[in-house]
């Protein structure tokens, strides 16, 4: 009891967040029976007819649901692979630099990116890759024509992809940089000793330390495989390039508070969550399984 009563503080300094939490997270799942639901507003709830699974075999017969799930899955995938590999090469050259100062600096400059809102960013990368943004200047100044690059199909999903690697590769890039702190010295003395250059003691030395935290990551970020990044689209597309860019959650905006399709919108992003449920117990049984990691 004694113990308890020493831990009371910390937990009202918990309750705050906790009340957040239940507020903005666990009322609202309360409202997921609209997917089951013909819901009329008016009638709310409790007073709207109840039609089963009929929203969800509704989803499948729309073929603008299959390309949104297609771009959420392609942008994911790029983002999460592009994320981990970017952050670990950048902790590796980073490591490299035996200039103290120059480090710190590379590295605050490398990060700062991943405070900004996409809000912000999605007008600076607006003025960038518009008709007379920098990109377009330079192409024109090596006599080339100028591009539509966010209203272009072919181009939109690959800036959405690139943007996201360079605002956050730098902050990733934290996690690998403490693991390669962790390697015992010693193995680079060894490494020394036998004569090795600084790319094989990279190879054989700081790469093998790294390897259970790069798993880790790469296991953990399984469970976002459909989570591409409202906020980031939602700042910088535009409908004529829904073809390539219109994910998950910018669909259901648009079908269930854009188009007031409640029910039909609710049922996607149910489904959504349901399977991110089970990509998620699956990345923990495989991070338990080939990084030793468990949070239970």
């Amino acid at each position: 009891m004694r113990n308890k009563l020493d831990e009371v503080h910390y937990h009202i300094m918990l309750l705050p967040g906790m009340v957040m939490l239940a507020i903005f997270c666990i009322v609202p799942m309360f409202g997921i029976v609209m997917a089951f639901q013909n819901f009329v507003p008016a009638k709310g709830i409790f007073g709207s007819q109840f039609v089963g699974l009929s929203n969800f075999r509704l989803m499948f017969t729309f073929p603008d649901v299959k390309l949104v799930f297609f771009n959420t899955i392609y942008i994911a995938v790029f983002k999460i692979a592009l994320g981990l590999l970017f952050p670990v090469l950048f902790a590796l050259l980073l490591n490299e630099v035996r200039v103290a100062w120059f480090k710190r600096t590379v590295q605050t400059i490398a990060y700062l990116p991943n405070f900004l809102s996409w809000v912000i960013l999605a007008v600076m990368f607006s003025n960038i890759f518009s008709f007379t943004g920098v990109f377009n200047q330079i192409i024109q100044f090596f006599g080339g024509e100028p591009v539509l690059f966010l209203a272009s199909n072919k181009w939109f999903r690959p800036i959405l992809i690139a943007t996201d690697v360079w605002k956050g590769f730098g902050y990733g890039a934290i996690i690998y940089l403490a693991a390669i702190t962790n390697i015992d010295s010693s193995q680079y003395e060894a490494a020394d000793i036998d004569g090795a250059t600084r790319f094989q003691k990279v190879l054989h030395v700081t790469l093998p330390g790294m390897q259970a935290t790069v798993v880790l990551m790469a296991t953990l970020a399984l469970g976002n495989v459909l989570n591409a990044g409202f906020e980031q689209i939602f700042s910088m597309y535009t409908p004529i390039v829904y073809q390539t860019s219109d994910i998950i959650d910018t669909y259901v905006y648009r079908m269930g508070l854009v188009q007031l399709q409640f029910s039909f919108g609710t049922a996607v992003g149910l489904l959504k969550s349901v399977v991110s449920f089970v990509l998620i117990v699956l990345s923990y049984k495989l991070a338990d399984r080939f990084a030793g990691y468990r949070i239970f």
